[in-house]
């Protein structure tokens, strides 16, 4: 075939797979996809509430830049735009909200509030609600107020409302929130899940449009935090870096091969192998996969720089005269086992078992094939057929003497082993990383301002949850409303400042019925208002929507949970009772834990039947069987590799060649960051396989070489391109703000550069001293 036909049809199926990527392709941004399946209880509660909890759908705002009406005003439109938006489930800023009770759920306010425990509706208790109205009536509150007298006279539906207000709350001015700064405070729930960053994104965004959107709002300032908004604000400023990193360093690679080549020609199509791995994995991934997760895109990308070595490998070791394909052919056989052992190391992610990696891996491993095959079969038939011979190149003979020239002592490999285990042995911390806040790439002001509005908010805290478990829904609900008065002293005994348990919303049946048992019939009501109002300048029917309202609730069914969850708190009770594995569980959120001991020795009272989950514990234990699987999958990985290695070189002396720098250019790497106090995490483990595959590289080309000094200069070259374009690439990243590009960044750099030392000092041309 022609060369023209050949790169037009080459074209032809790259468009055709961008066509099918562009039409098939859904982006996922829900980060549970690279959490390992959960193994107990505690981490499968850990993995709801971190996406789904109460906690993770509140957002803190704050506003600020004006005297306290303006701020107010603001408060107060804001709050009127935000709640009518299905985007969000509860805005909360300390002002009375008449749709927090829907009106068909009207009725069954005297059922769910707490009045009727204490009080009768008889002529005393009626007496003195009225006079209170009169006096409430002469406030400013009248305007209020006025509507809602005839219908609810002992205001049952504000002492709902105050009750399902947060249990501790800010100072109110001007009928709303502030904050001791100054600031007029909101909170606000979301309906989508804290762990979805496109739905979170799109909930920032209107509130900010809406803010932005009210009259005197030009002046004043708002300021939004939660977890949330962290996870916008962590995906933007990734995005960004990235995007700049990736600027840079693919600028410097293109420079690179211009100087290592001096062919645009050749560098152009040096690119059709490495833009086939790209969307022949993505191809892969939109056709074994209903939705393909960003970071599986981002972090695929990286580990398919081990396929651009593929086609400079090509470029150096061709000689001047030679044929194209006749250069490959020769070279093929350890690109091959290069190939297949890059793919058996990144097999170990999809082991993992965990949908991320298993996206991860099926995306990595497709390229390395693509790019492999079109190298092999695709590139050689279209590369020119005079090109300049490297090894002519005088600075190349230079460096080639030099590296013959370094002493190669055959202890060297025993002293870095040596120094290795006294390395990890002496090594500051401890060795595993296990806490994932440490990863955020969140400015410390940010946090801190976090820890503020929380702390002014009272808001539920993201570590702690008190879990109460029981047979049914009702059992939950009962059980709650037994621990309702030691949770009342334990947060007067300073133990928490405020839990809220499932019942503070919904009451069990059994207590609906009771309540509903001391509600008066119609004559009696209206006997108790006639006797409560003499004297008092009330019209005689002015209360018949109340009475109505009475005797519509005596007749009532109980509020069910599947009920009261389609109401304007629904979303929020949801998250507070769950079914899983056939039982109930009550999620009762806790704010500003002081003493853990306290509600520990509560939950040990509650006969099995309550307990303190500490998601940050769940967390860690979580991270610790998911790198176990790794590190399990790793091992297995590492066995296949030495076999496939020993079987192509067909012997294990040779083997052990390749294979022994690589493995001491590992554990140095680990060695080094270990005694510099870094605590290893899965993305150095990662880091690690992408170091361990370029090394193997260098490794076995090494290996190949001959007596012939040109073939051996072309080696090096091949190899020193390599190098270079791997710590341009990735050193770049060891200088980002953001821990996880660092911590990969600065893996590879240094694997990068201990996998070309040993592999050259330990090479078998190389006479040792």
């Amino acid at each position: 075939m022609k060369r023209g036909v050949l790169l037009a049809v080459w074209l032809l199926a790259l468009a055709g797979l961008g066509l099918l990527v562009s039409q098939r392709l859904k982006v996922s941004g829900d980060l549970r996809d690279f959490m390992p399946a959960p193994v107990d209880a505690d981490q499968r509660l850990l993995m709801e509430q971190v996406g789904d909890g109460p906690g993770s759908r509140l957002l803190l705002l704050a506003i600020d830049g004006g005297d306290d009406a303006a701020l107010a005003a603001l408060s107060q439109g804001l709050a009127g735009a935000l709640r009518p938006d299905p985007r969000y489930t509860q805005v909360l800023n300390g002002s009375f909200d008449l749709t927090a009770l829907d009106e068909k759920l009207l009725p069954y306010r005297y059922l769910l509030s707490p009045t009727l425990d204490q009080q009768r509706y008889d002529k005393a208790f009626l007496a003195d609600q009225l006079d209170q109205r009169l006096d409430d009536l002469s406030s400013p509150a009248a305007a209020l107020l006025k509507g809602l007298l005839p219908r609810d006279p002992t205001l049952e539906v504000l002492k709902l409302a105050e009750r399902w207000t947060p249990a501790r709350t800010p100072e109110t001015r001007e009928g709303v929130w502030f904050s001791p700064r100054r600031e007029a405070l909101l909170v606000v729930q979301t309906r989508a899940a804290g762990f979805d960053p496109a739905a979170q994104g799109e909930a920032v965004s209107g509130i900010e449009q809406a803010f932005h959107r009210l009259p005197g709002a030009g002046g004043a300032r708002l300021t939004i935090s939660g977890p949330g908004y962290f996870s916008v604000v962590v995906g933007e400023h990734t995005r960004r870096e990235a995007e700049w990193i990736g600027n840079v360093s693919t600028a410097g690679f293109i420079l690179l091969l211009l100087l290592a080549y001096r062919s645009i020609g050749s560098l152009l199509l040096s690119a059709l192998p490495i833009a086939s791995a790209a969307l022949g994995g993505i191809a892969a991934l939109v056709l074994a996969f209903p939705q393909v997760h960003g970071i599986t895109l981002a972090f695929g990308f990286t580990l398919l720089g081990v396929a651009q070595e593929y086609p400079i490998r090509v470029l150096s070791h061709r000689r001047a005269g030679e044929d194209a394909v006749a250069s490959v052919r020769g070279l093929w056989p350890l690109l091959l086992t290069a190939i297949a052992s890059a793919c058996i190391a990144y097999l170990a992610f999809y082991a993992s078992g965990v949908n991320g990696l298993q996206q991860l891996a099926v995306f990595t491993i497709t390229g390395l094939l693509v790019a492999g095959l079109c190298t092999r079969y695709l590139l050689p038939r279209l590369l020119p057929a005079q090109v300049r011979d490297v090894a002519q190149m005088p600075w190349l003979a230079r460096a080639r003497r030099f590296f013959d020239r370094l002493p190669r002592p055959r202890w060297l490999p025993v002293l870095v082993a040596v120094a290795i285990v006294a390395a990890l042995a002496l090594a500051p911390g401890p060795f595993w990383q296990n806490n994932l806040a440490a990863l955020t790439p969140l400015p410390q002001d940010l946090l801190q301002r976090d820890a503020r509005l929380r702390e002014a908010l009272g808001a539920p805290d993201v570590r702690y949850l008190l879990v109460l478990q029981a047979p049914d829904a009702q059992g939950v609900l009962r059980l709650s409303e037994q621990l309702e008065p030691k949770a009342t002293a334990l947060v007067a005994g300073h133990a928490a400042d405020a839990i809220e348990l499932p019942s503070r919303y919904l009451p069990s049946i059994a207590t609906q019925q009771q309540r509903q048992r001391q509600l008066p019939d119609a004559a009696s009501l209206r006997a108790a208002l006639a006797e409560a109002t003499q004297g008092m300048p009330f019209r005689k029917d002015l209360f018949e929507p109340f009475v109505a309202d009475v005797e519509q609730a005596k007749t009532l069914p109980p509020l069910t949970p599947e009920v009261f969850a389609q109401s304007a708190l629904g979303q929020r009770f949801a998250a507070m009772l769950v079914q899983r594995e056939g039982q109930w569980l009550g999620l009762a959120t806790l704010s500003g834990v002081h003493d853990v001991a306290a509600l520990e020795a509560l939950a040990k009272d509650s006969g099995g039947n309550v307990r303190v989950l500490d998601l940050k514990a769940a967390a860690e234990s979580l991270v610790a069987d998911y790198r176990v699987r790794i590190l399990h999958a790793l091992a297995i990985a590492a066995v296949l590799l030495v076999l496939t290695v020993s079987f192509a070189l067909r012997g294990w002396r040779r083997a052990w060649r390749v294979l022994a720098p690589m493995t001491l250019a590992t554990f140095l790497v680990l060695a080094v960051e270990r005694a510099a106090g870094v605590e290893i995490s899965l993305f150095h483990l990662v880091a690690l396989t992408l170091a361990a595959g370029l090394g193997l590289h260098y490794a076995l080309f090494f290996e190949r070489d001959t007596d012939d000094a040109a073939e051996q200069r072309r080696t090096l070259h091949a190899t020193l391109v390599c190098v270079a374009s791997a710590l341009l690439v990735f050193g770049m990243f060891a200088w980002s703000s953001i821990p996880v590009l660092r911590a990969i960044g600065l893996t590879v750099s240094l694997g990068v550069a201990f996998h070309f030392c040993l592999s050259t000092l330990m090479a078998p041309h190389a006479r040792p001293d």
